[in-house]
């Protein structure tokens, strides 16, 4: 019987009653209490003197008890006894409270070593009930684990030295040795001896990295199958690359960023064993649509049509204006397909696609209705991949035979997270804007600045400059937040009572917001507040000014985004941040605004500071769980996409016996996740 099938109430000394206290921390088996982890060490082996405590330090000394125990009684009843500790270097007073048999256990003159968080004021130091053992003892690292109420850190321990025994001689290694060896990881065997029992830090660190990197891995190949993507014989193969002509059509040079990015798709879709399938992510303003623009260009010039769909019909419409500027004298017909054209326009050009007289057609969810068909749908590029869904975007290129995927987004996303959220792109990233990109100032300031920063807009406004005011809600009473509507009126009324004011919340009709964006972009709305509906959304050159409302409450992705909003034109632009927020935790996110504008680095910031659910959003609810890996661990995220990849070379779909106890422990992870497709 494996370990996982034996229950934890089989271990001396865990009856029925500390079964259900092991079951409460999700413990049900010998198997998986030995895959519950410490959540933390204490190291006895690095010795602090006495005199070189710090003030809330957590350290071990090695001390003699230098004196007798005093106690008494506190004001409040309780029990308390002190003695003093002394090395060569200094004397410590040790405090327990409520322990009447203290002064037994700890013997005048011998020695110990003492473990817990000290003080130090003026170099008088004490440590308050700091746990000790006789300096002759072993142990030098001590596992300590999450617990629940009536389980104690030593009935743990005690049940997991039990459970070591059991261990065969020989573990089933789900990494095959080759593998181990490749990369330097440890055998399972010794990890799992070291992560609870360590025989010192470098030993921990050794089981640690191996422990991490399988539970990765694990994710990493759980997730590629779950998404199954294959990559199918590449059906529409170009003969030429048009990149370098589509560049001559442009009025600037494109940045070796985007070159790069360009030639990544051309050669994907030049080879004939893949179908392109890529995401290209870039920060705000690097470029994306022209570089998408020429894989539009290339493959149309290879006789194939292309489909880009944007997330709503303004920006459709920017595109669409953008690329008739650029095709402005080229036998290409371009056309424009969303849901408030004409439906005899609709008709129309639904014609022409079918009949392949339209070479580029840019629209909204209006392309992937049944109604609208292609004669030889080669490209589909999406925009802003995190608005549509993986069954919108499968609705499009079902409209070709297999037509190459271009998936273009502006959200920073850390390389190493964007590996697994979209694990089944390649992805090529731009990273360097072009030149002449204005520089957005970012300041942050308390509430009682806000009526100076609304004078400051207003004087921006009336050299003629639009600005963008941003809310986390949009209905009063749902808290003391700004709300977008409340706060609307009362600009309106007071500040701007001379300006137009529009407002643009998630909870209007689709009409209704198409209607105010547009507006704002043709510059009869002065000043729009907003709520973040707008952090993908409209390019408005002449928008100067973003002003953030309680800006703690939103993550730096999302902040960045929204300062991408200006710094579009030629004008000098601003980001205002406001906050009244005094956590340290959102002062140094709202700090790191300020001084970066690199995406990439602010997403990296973000995945450190608020872990990685602002990327994965509602996705993250179907992930399994994990024991000891984190998905901010940048590191070695990298390093099981690598393994991942030599995993898929070495043993394709994990057929390989070698790989047998590998594709289990992944049907293991994902049980929880209800998925039958690794079973």
């Amino acid at each position: 019987m494996s370990l996982y099938g034996m229950k934890i109430e089989e271990l001396s000394g865990i009856g029925k009653k500390r079964a259900e206290l092991f079951k409460k921390l999700g413990v049900f088996s010998v198997g998986e209490l030995l895959t519950f982890y410490p959540r933390t060490y204490e190291d006895w082996s690095e010795i602090t003197d006495i005199a070189d405590v710090e003030d809330g330090e957590t350290v071990c000394i090695r001390a003699s008890v230098h004196s007798a125990f005093q106690s008494g009684f506190t004001k409040s009843g309780k029990y308390i006894a002190k003695t003093y500790v002394a090395d060569e270097t200094g004397i410590c007073e040790l405090i327990y409270f409520n322990n009447k048999y203290i002064d037994r256990m700890l013997v005048n003159g011998k020695t110990y070593r003492f473990f817990g968080k000290a003080s130090n004021s003026f170099g008088n130091v004490s440590m308050i009930a700091p746990t000790f053992t006789p300096d002759s003892a072993s142990v030098e690292v001590r596992p300590i684990y999450n617990l629940t109420t009536g389980l104690n850190n030593n009935t743990v321990v005690n049940a997991v030295k039990q459970a070591l025994k059991l261990l065969p001689e020989k573990v089933n290694d789900p990494l095959p040795e080759s593998l181990r060896k490749r990369f330097d990881l440890c055998s399972l065997k010794f990890a799992i001896e070291n992560i609870h029992f360590p025989a010192d830090m470098n030993s921990l660190e050794i089981a640690r990295k191996r422990l991490i990197a399988e539970e990765l891995l694990v994710l990493n190949l759980g997730l590629r199958s779950l998404k199954s993507h294959k990559r199918t014989a590449n059906k529409n193969l170009i003969t030429e690359d048009y990149s370098e002509e589509f560049e001559k059509l442009i009025p600037f040079e494109f940045t070796n960023a985007q070159r790069r990015a360009v030639k990544d798709c051309i050669d994907d879709i030049k080879n004939p064993e893949i179908t392109l399938n890529r995401l290209v992510q870039g920060d705000v303003g690097s470029g994306k649509t022209v570089v998408a623009g020429s894989v539009c260009y290339t493959m149309i010039k290879n006789g194939s049509q292309t489909a880009f769909m944007a997330p709503t019909e303004i920006l459709a419409e920017q595109h669409y204006n953008s690329f008739k500027e650029i095709f402005k004298g080229i036998d290409i017909n371009i056309a424009l397909l969303t849901g408030s054209i004409k439906q005899s326009e609709k008709t129309k050009i639904r014609e022409q696609l079918k009949n392949g007289e339209i070479d580029l057609v840019i629209g909204t969810h209006a392309l992937i209705t049944d109604k609208t068909e292609f004669k030889n749908l080669g490209l589909v590029v999406t925009d802003e991949q995190h608005r549509f869904g993986v069954a919108q975007r499968a609705k499009l290129l079902s409209k070709g035979d297999s037509p190459h995927l271009l998936v273009m987004s502006a959200t920073p996303i850390p390389r190493t997270l964007g590996l697994i959220i979209f694990g089944d792109l390649d992805i090529s990233i731009i990273d360097e804007l072009p030149p002449g990109r204005q520089e957005i100032d970012t300041l942050l300031i308390t509430s009682d600045k806000r009526t100076r920063a609304l004078g400051f807009i207003k004087k921006e406004i009336a050299r003629g400059r639009q600005a963008y005011i941003v809310c986390p809600l949009v209905e009063e009473g749902e808290s003391d937040l700004a709300s977008a509507e409340e706060y609307a009126a009362e600009l309106m009324l007071n500040y701007f009572s001379d300006i137009p004011v529009g407002i643009l919340h998630g909870k209007m009709k689709s009409a209704d917001k198409e209607k105010v964006m547009r507006d704002f972009a043709d510059n009869k709305i002065k000043l729009l507040v907003a709520t973040t509906v707008i952090e993908v959304g409209i390019d408005v050159p002449n928008a100067t000014i973003m002003m953030i409302e309680n800006a703690e409450r939103f993550g730096l992705s999302q902040l960045h985004q929204l300062r991408g909003r200006v710094g579009r034109g030629n004008e000098k632009s601003w980001c205002i941040l406001i906050s009244d927020s005094t956590t340290d935790n959102s002062t140094e996110r709202l700090k790191t605004m300020c001084t970066t504008r690199d995406g990439f680095k602010i997403a990296d910031a973000d995945l450190k500071l608020r872990g990685p659910g602002d990327f994965f959003g509602s996705r993250q609810h179907g992930l399994p769980e994990l024991s000891i890996s984190s998905l901010a661990d940048t590191k070695n995220l990298s390093l099981s996409q690598k393994i991942a990849d030599y995993v898929i070379i070495d043993s394709h779909n994990l057929t390989d016996d070698r790989y047998r106890a590998l594709k289990a422990e992944i049907t293991r992870l994902f049980r929880t996740t209800g998925d039958s497709t690794l079973n």
